[in-house]
């Protein structure tokens, strides 16, 4: 059985390891090329990245092997990944190339590749790369790698950046100014356009980390580390606080309390907004297994419908235009708006939040309040293996246990991750000294079978 490349969200692994080692990457970039070519008959390709310091290593193998493809590759140098699949759709690529590993350590990195439309490729079309990539036994010399000097490690391309940043611009409400805000960076892609946008719209703006060194990208800061955010949003009483991962398609919030708001909270938030004003597209919002129950009874009262897809914003997308929904998410933070974008965008849902909060004249913790929510317990086991996890029979065993003992008041779920050799256990309930036994009783199993 061949090894695999694309998961959930592209291609990731750590840099310099398959499948993120010289002569793989190399095959990557020239299989995609030779497949747009075949695709289009000519191709050109915008490249972005984020400030992590094998990006600019990475970036030079596939424009070279783009190039070997006869394929054209312009470089966005640092870029979100939002941003990316903008310029795919807005101006002349026929795909759009983002070497980041999203909210990973600086060590791990990937590629994740989006169409001409701007959503990311097929699985169709991924699986076709990936077998030519397998089969093919050209060795071609990869480009020569070298180390990134921070000036270029840290260049933004201007000219790339202003149509991005003028679609978010028109995207704002032009009342919504004024507001204190904190933002956290990620020492990611959003250091040089998150700030430069907020203040460009007439905001007080205080910044946390944005001083990237190619090392210290989600280094205890941004979306996964929110809790420097809710301490400066109170410190400098500011109205709400906003903390992105390292390429910025996800946003966590803060409110003016100190306290955090996920992505839960503003699938409900823009749920009722727009469901007031008859724009919520067959009363519908589309999440993941993931989200809180509470998130499900929140959305009745209004009312309206939470249908759930698997975990990873690709599925959200996808059952979304399934079911000619304009909203969904994650939990995590990525929200999908599809009447301004086919990304998950956390610049463009901070700008749509401070919309509502205008409109509406309400602090973000009163938006938030009607969603209550169940406890919830997420723990991480590493895994050496991932096999059905029905078919391990002690993992069996333990979560039919543990489904019986919760019965019709929790919820529990297992997955692996998409990018990582992890297997994430969740559990749902009202009793949090409950749940949290149940979860250390599943993951102590799973650790004992394949960790």
């Amino acid at each position: 059985m061949m090894d695999k490349l694309f998961g959930t969200d592209g291609i990731r692994g750590i840099a310099g390891e398959f499948p993120l080692d010289g002569k793989t990457l190399f095959r990557i970039g020239r299989e995609l090329g030779r497949y747009l070519i075949e695709l289009h008959k000519t191709a050109g390709v915008v490249i972005g990245r984020d400030t992590r310091a094998s990006g600019v290593w990475i970036e030079e193998i596939i424009r070279h092997s783009l190039s070997s493809a006869g394929v054209k590759s312009e470089m966005a140098e640092v870029f979100t990944t939002p941003g990316v699949s903008f310029l795919a759709r807005a101006r002349d690529y026929q795909a759009g190339i983002v070497i980041s590993a999203s909210h990973n350590p600086y060590r791990d990195n990937g590629i994740k590749v989006f169409a001409h439309t701007g959503m990311k490729m097929s699985d169709e079309a991924e699986t076709e790369i990936e077998e030519r990539v397998f089969r093919s036994t050209d060795l071609t010399d990869h480009a020569p790698g070298r180390e990134p000097v921070i000036t270029r490690l840290l260049s933004v391309n201007e000219t790339l950046m202003r149509p991005y940043l003028d679609f978010l611009r028109e995207a704002a409400d032009p009342d919504a100014r004024g507001f204190r805000i904190v933002i956290d960076c990620a020492n990611g892609a959003s250091f040089r356009l998150a700030p430069e946008l907020f203040r460009s719209l007439g905001h007080d703006v205080i910044v946390l980390h944005n001083q990237p060194d190619g090392t210290n990208i989600n280094a205890k800061c941004g979306a996964l580390y929110p809790q420097s955010l809710c301490r400066a949003v109170v410190d400098h009483s500011a109205d709400l606080g906003v903390a992105f991962d390292g390429d910025a398609d996800r946003s966590i919030f803060s409110d003016e309390k100190g306290q955090v708001i996920d992505g839960d909270h503003i699938l409900y938030i823009f749920a009722r907004y727009l469901k007031e004003r008859g724009e919520l597209k067959n009363d519908t919002v589309v999440a993941t297994l993931m989200s809180n129950i509470g998130l499900e009874i929140a959305l009745a009262r209004l009312p309206a419908r939470l249908d759930r897809a698997k975990v990873g914003d690709r599925y959200v997308l996808e059952r979304m235009l399934e079911l000619d929904a304009n909203l969904g998410g994650e939990q995590s933070g990525h929200i999908l708006l599809l009447d301004r974008s086919v990304a998950g965008d956390g610049l463009l849902t901070t700008v749509e939040l401070l919309r509502v909060m205008r409109e509406t004249a309400s602090s973000l913790s009163r938006l938030a309040a009607p969603v209550s929510k169940f406890p919830q317990i997420l723990i991480n086991v590493s895994v050496s293996s991932k096999p059905e996890l029905t078919t391990v029979p002690a993992i069996h065993d333990a979560l039919s246990d543990v489904t019986k003992r919760l019965g019709a008041e929790g919820r529990v779920l297992v997955r692996y991750s998409g990018t990582e050799s992890i297997a994430r256990v969740m559990i749902e309930g009202k009793e949090e000294n409950v749940i949290r036994d149940c979860a250390q009783q599943i993951a102590a199993v799973i650790q004992n079978e394949i960790g």
